[in-house]
């Protein structure tokens, strides 16, 4: 079991829920190799960049980021994105027990859109990223998504 209690993890959510903080992305990570407790490594404001930037390749982490999603000037929704990032240097041991972990996180960052599980930077592409996002949204109106 993931221990997330860290007040400052709820902080950060409710920061980054909120349309009128800055704040809009989040990461988590424990607190040492050993520990099963997750601890806010870093939250920012410039959005799935600066997010992607934080990451380390050693490290497992959950993350939470908020997008802007449209299809036109006139229909702009915010969505929210959960990460489970694995790094290309985490340990065998620790990647088994995020796949435990990561139902504990989403109890405490619960409200999101997709899911985005990545184990290379190259992952987060925004456009795709935000595509799943629209697809994910309901009533789509791209033409980029459909087959046509």
């Amino acid at each position: 079991m993931a221990d997330c209690s860290d007040p400052e993890i709820r902080e950060a959510y409710e920061e980054v829920r909120d349309d009128k903080n800055a704040t809009n992305w989040l990461l988590l990570q424990y607190a040492s190799d050993k520990s099963d407790r997750l601890v806010l490594k870093s939250k920012g404001t410039g959005g799935l960049k600066e997010f992607v930037d934080s990451l380390d390749e050693g490290q497992a982490a959950f993350g939470y980021v908020r997008l802007n999603v449209s299809n036109d000037e006139l229909s702009v929704r915010t969505k929210f994105i959960f990460v489970t990032w694995i790094g290309s240097g985490v340990k065998v041991m620790r990647k088994a027990k995020l796949s435990v972990h990561v139902s504990d996180v989403k109890n405490v960052l619960r409200v999101y859109a997709i899911d985005v599980n990545a184990h290379d930077k190259s992952e987060f592409n925004e456009e795709e990223i935000l595509i799943q996002l629209r697809r994910a949204g309901g009533a789509n109106y791209d033409r980029q998504a459909h087959n046509y």
